[in-house]
């Protein structure tokens, strides 16, 4: 009887020291997601890795951006850590509503993404950044596959954005190349770059590459919902998207029953805040410096743990 009182003991006294025996509600896996950006990689292993220190069953799971809605709905994924205003909020929107799915608040981070051109095109293309100036060069932004269109280079297809919509809306002389992983994106910027070759692409921040690369993002008629939801508003009367992106916070959202099965994880998701320069000096040590997304969230937990603690502390 002393032996099991003492093991007994001994195992109250190792959950407590991992702040684990006062939190943790479920020993069942809180599901993340992951998806195909550096960014939003480090951003759940963090809030990942936040979660296990408090004694936390974490699993992370791939899925695709838009449609990891489904999964959030029915509670076969549980947390998604980035939804961007820019490219999400019409599938969060349409989620939440269902009241599946519950909007934990914004990560900190403010998010930007538009078509983007180095500024040594503007020699060749006066007029820029308006977008009416670069449809008139948009000759001079295409590729032996698209000419005599332009070629816009965007973000892989998954990541939404309306990118075909907004060509087709605006009547523009161009064709949209979807890349076929964030990795192969910027390695095509980064080739044009240095040849100083013509390139018209997707550019998102927070992110290195607006701080490494000279350049600017193009300015469409300015975005609304009215733009995107209702064809008769804006520049062509006839379709919807004849505008440019939003911008605003990125969310964290999670399926509704975390809140009950997981309280106090769901309370450290909604604590969850960091900024876009922290973000961006994070993806710069993995995409240039070669750094491993562990070894990078590893040091942003040493450096700061005294901040992290406070999101798990009750």
């Amino acid at each position: 009887m002393k032996i099991i009182k003492s093991v007994v003991a001994a195992a109250i006294m190792s959950v407590m020291a991992t702040g684990a025996f006062a939190q943790v509600e479920s020993t069942d896996p809180i599901k993340l997601t992951t998806h195909d950006w550096t960014g939003q990689l480090v951003t759940t292993k963090i809030m990942g890795e936040v979660l296990k220190k408090a004694g936390y069953n974490v699993e992370y799971v791939q899925a695709d951006y838009i449609a990891q809605f489904a999964g959030l709905k029915t509670g076969d994924l549980h947390v998604a850590m980035e939804i961007w205003e820019t490219t999400g909020r019409e599938a969060m929107d349409e989620a939440t509503a269902t009241g599946k799915v519950v909007n934990l608040g914004e990560t900190g981070m403010q998010a930007i993404e538009e078509w983007w051109y180095p500024t040594y095109m503007e020699e060749q293309c006066p007029g820029l950044p308006d977008w009416k100036a670069l449809n008139a060069c948009a000759e001079k932004f295409s590729t032996p596959e698209t000419a005599p269109l332009g070629r816009y280079l965007g973000g892989p297809v998954t990541w939404g954005g309306f990118d075909d919509e907004r060509v087709k809306a605006l009547k523009m002389d161009f064709e949209v190349v979807h890349a076929g992983t964030d990795a192969a994106l910027f390695a095509e910027l980064e080739s044009a770059y240095q040849r100083k070759a013509p390139i018209v692409m997707w550019l998102y921040s927070p992110h290195w590459a607006p701080a490494k690369y000279d350049g600017k993002f193009i300015k469409f008629p300015p975005y609304s919902a009215e733009c995107y939801n209702d064809a008769s508003v804006g520049m062509n009367p006839d379709a919807a998207y004849d505008c440019g992106k939003p911008t605003g916070p990125i969310w964290k959202v999670a399926w509704a029953g975390v809140e009950k099965k997981w309280p106090g994880a769901a309370a450290a998701i909604k604590k969850f805040n960091i900024n876009n320069d922290e973000m961006g000096a994070m993806v710069s040590a993995i995409d240039l410096d070669k750094k491993s997304t562990d070894d990078v969230v590893a040091k942003w937990m040493a450096d700061n743990e005294a901040r992290w603690s406070t999101w798990i502390k009750k």
